[in-house]
């Protein structure tokens, strides 16, 4: 792939192809930890590391070990428990180094493991072949939207907290009314990238 290409992917992986509007992938964890901005971009800051760090580690073992030796039946549970392993790090790391942050984040944090947005990309990278340089550029692309999309949501989420809105739709009614807005905005960048 050309430079071009990637910067290509990456914009289309972000903005129109987006992981939480285009997929619809990882919605727990967007509305669950999207309240306050701070734990939104922990949360984001999360999603991209794993994602990015599994998909090479998964895409390495796709490559050097179950390919050649056609064990690609196993795919789907070494790439899981390569995940797993990855979040008791971000989890360990997290708790020693931002306890705030980690407390913040409670269930949604060990949640990644299960977080269909991180196994999505570590299988699609690999079903669809893509070379190192380009696996890398999607999972971060990928990720990066992720994080722009539950940091978008959070600040908005911050200022509906203060708005003068009908009690009926306090809480998560106005939140998957927001949620709905935000995505339909996202659609506005199909134009941007074709193909």
């Amino acid at each position: 792939m050309t430079i071009t290409e990637l910067i290509l992917m990456s914009v289309n992986t972000m903005l129109v192809s987006n992981i939480v509007f285009a997929r619809f992938l990882g919605i727990c964890p967007y509305l669950g930890v999207s309240r306050k901005v701070e734990t939104a971009s922990g949360m984001g800051m999360a999603v991209v590391f794993v994602m990015t760090l599994s998909a090479a580690i998964s895409w390495v073992i796709q490559e050097t070990i179950l390919r050649p030796m056609k064990l690609e039946f196993l795919q789907t549970i070494i790439f899981i428990l390569v995940i797993a392993a990855l979040v008791q790090f971000v989890e360990f790391f997290m708790k020693k180094s931002m306890p705030s942050l980690y407390r913040a984040l409670g269930i949604y944090l060990p949640l990644i493991t299960t977080n269909c947005t991180i196994l999505y990309v570590a299988l699609y990278v690999v079903q669809f072949k893509f070379t190192f340089v380009s696996m890398l550029i999607y999972s971060i692309a990928t990720g990066a939207g992720y994080l722009l999309a539950i940091v978008i949501f959070a600040s908005i989420r911050e200022r509906i907290e203060t708005a003068d809105i009908p009690e009926a739709f306090k809480g998560l009614p106005i939140a998957l009314v927001t949620a709905a807005l935000i995505g339909m905005a996202f659609m506005g960048f199909a134009g941007l990238v074709k193909g």
